[in-house]
């Protein structure tokens, strides 16, 4: 059976400290850490997919071994351009996954390059981000209209934080009631974050391409 990309968004929302000592529990004194939800086992998501969890725990699994254990379970900011990681772009290696009821949790560590300190500001600012899950399977169509489940050959390649998952049905779009004013809240947001990378990019007064 042939397999295809699956990517998964949702909102992170990171829970704890958002401080340099927040990576003291992991062994990463100064180390920025940040937890939170990264999937969801037996739910329809936003994208109408139900990943069954006993597929959802076999791949943790593998994932925790293959990736966790020898310290490069590495992600990227924003959409990879392939399910190769490109160390370029490099801003987070996971630490920790663990399962509360259906909820796979993470600890997620920021890491210092030019993406990664990109990253940590924006959490920093308090910007809303999603989290990515991308992977390799096939899908097939239940029952109930509008329902895929995830099939048995689902593989799981990494997990990677985007600046705007709207665009995919992660985040709920404004009524029409308020739209000139969520209109108004979201090009300040996006103002700010755009303030932010240049920011950093150009911290030293010279812009970089990354």
């Amino acid at each position: 059976m042939s397999k295809q990309l699956i990517v998964e968004y949702m909102p992170f929302k990171p829970v704890g400290s958002l401080t340099e000592s927040s990576g003291a529990a992991y062994g990463i004194p100064g180390g920025f850490v940040v937890q939170g939800v990264l999937q969801r086992a037996g739910a329809k998501n936003q994208n109408g997919r139900v990943y069954p969890k006993p597929i959802l725990e076999r791949e943790c699994q593998r994932y925790q071994q293959e990736y966790i254990d020898q310290h490069r379970a590495l992600g990227e900011l924003d959409h990879p351009e392939s399910s190769v990681v490109n160390l370029n772009n490099v801003s987070h290696n996971v630490l920790k996954i663990w399962w509360s009821d259906d909820d796979l949790q993470g600890a997620v560590q920021i890491l210092d390059t030019p993406s990664g300190k990109i990253l940590k500001e924006l959490f920093r600012a308090g910007i809303t981000l999603g989290i990515s899950s991308r992977g390799l399977g096939s899908v097939k169509e239940l029952r109930n209209e509008g329902v895929v489940e995830v099939q048995e050959y689902f593989e799981l390649i990494c997990c990677y934080f985007v600046s705007n998952p709207s665009t995919h049905g992660a985040f709920m779009r404004p009524t029409h009631m308020n739209e000139s004013v969520n209109k108004m809240a979201h090009t300040t947001k996006y103002n700010k974050v755009n303030n932010i990378i240049t920011s950093i990019l150009c911290e030293d007064g010279k812009c970089r391409i990354i």
